[in-house]
């Protein structure tokens, strides 16, 4: 079956060479390796249907809603009214401010292009009001967004903690340390860079201020308190919490901010329903691809080809990293998620790497891959809204990457920074 797995996967990569879309590429691929190996045709359609039929990844969809809900709601602007207020006063205040603006973000959307898209095109506006040239503000806008699906809840975390099976609220727990951890290195760059460009400053508004703009901003700011303390405390799972977040952020655009109204909702399922439509697809795809692959023995091929030429388990999270930024460059982060676990978490499993740490080195190196050229979707976006080329942002952005190259490199040398939290409440 190897040499036909062999063929099958060479017949993909010819499909994605011809554009072929990802999901469909996959699907022809599986069926190409069930025919050829003389196994029964319905094994494709029963393995997507079982992908689809998880209970775990109807959390996807329902993130996605709260995080359009709370885009459309009015939730942005509070925030980052609130983030300016609180540290907008020092040099380079903005950027630290959007930065700040992202790390409660997160705690609402779980997606980088969410975050870039969402409170992105308000903090480029304010910044370039403020003096900041559009590259500058694009990068950090940029770089800021990839905090998102670090920190819970998030949308790469819930794939792939279905693709892979690995606990979702362990990988949840496991990335609010490095998030916070890259929203600090974030911050220090912003020092750093402010003082030899001299960067805007304003005057501290006053405690009367940021109380106003916490007040403007409460009940937005409860989201992720309500969502992290209800996993925390055992009441609810991801999936409940997202489908809670979900009707709560319908509540504050109803109810509380009153910037919605029963008309928009239409418009933010349809929304919705397009971005799952991308998303969901290529999950079910992956997991017949991953069957095939399995049956296939191919993972337990790799398995002992690494073994045999790697015996350092921290040499491998090398090779790994390496591979995911290079991947990064030019596959979308879902789609090089969905290719790669099936391949990669197996040989990682066998060499005892824990699987909430490989979880968070996975997911930020390719969270990294969405703010690095050519294929960059966070870049794209930012681009867009600061009216830079693209040339220009990838320039401007290489600075920003290494800060985040620095957490990706913590983590992988030192696993409580990902397994400590997991480990304290989920005994």
């Amino acid at each position: 079956m190897v040499q036909t797995m062999m063929v099958a996967l060479a017949a993909w990569a010819f499909l994605l060479v011809l554009g072929m879309p990802i999901y469909a590429s996959m699907i022809l691929s599986a069926i190409l390796f069930v025919a050829a190996a003389d196994l029964p045709m319905n094994i494709i359609p029963q393995k997507i249907a079982q992908s689809g039929n998880s209970f775990p990844l109807i959390a996807a969809p329902l993130f996605i809603l709260m995080g359009n809900i709370m885009n459309a709601a009015g939730v942005t602007d509070r925030i980052f009214g609130f983030s300016a207020a609180c540290v907008g006063w020092v040099r380079g205040g903005l950027a630290h401010a959007n930065i700040v603006a992202s790390v409660i973000f997160a705690g609402m959307t779980g997606s980088a292009v969410a975050d870039a898209g969402g409170v992105g095109s308000l903090e480029i506006r304010a910044m370039k009001a403020e003096g900041y040239d559009a590259e500058t503000a694009a990068a950090i806008t940029a770089a800021s967004a990839t905090i998102g699906p670090i920190i819970p809840p998030s949308l790469p975390m819930v794939i792939y903690g279905v693709s892979a099976d690995v606990s979702i609220g362990g990988l949840f727990l496991a990335g609010v340390i490095p998030g916070l951890l890259m929203a600090l290195a974030l911050s220090g760059m912003v020092v750093v860079i402010a003082k030899r460009r001299g960067l805007p400053q304003s005057k501290f508004a006053g405690i009367s201020v940021i109380w106003l703009s916490y007040k403007r901003a409460h009940w937005a700011l409860m989201t992720p308190v309500m969502l992290f303390g209800g996993m925390m405390a055992g009441i609810m799972t991801p999936t409940e919490a997202s489908a809670v977040a979900s009707a709560y952020a319908l509540f504050l655009g109803l109810f509380v901010y009153r910037e919605l109204t029963l008309k928009d909702i239409p418009e933010i399922v349809i929304k919705t329903m397009e971005t799952i439509g991308v998303v969901l697809p290529l999950v079910m795809a992956a997991s017949a691809m991953a069957w095939c692959l399995s049956i296939s023995r191919i993972p337990q091929l790799l398995i002992d080809l690494f073994s045999a030429s790697i015996s350092s388990p921290l040499l491998y999270i090398l090779i790994v990293n390496v591979t995911l930024l290079v991947v990064g460059c030019f596959i979308e982060s879902i789609a090089a998620m969905l290719i790669f676990v099936p391949i990669l978490v197996p040989i990682a499993h066998h060499m005892g790497i824990d699987p909430i740490q490989f979880g968070l080195i996975f997911i930020l190196n390719l969270m990294i891959g969405t703010i690095t050229p050519p294929v960059g979707v966070v870049l794209f976006i930012t681009s867009k809204l600061a009216d830079v080329s693209l040339d220009s942002m990838s320039r401007a952005i290489l600075p920003w990457i290494l800060p985040l190259l620095t957490v990706l490199a913590a983590i992988s040398l030192w696993p409580p920074l990902t397994t400590y939290l997991p480990s304290l409440f989920l005994r």
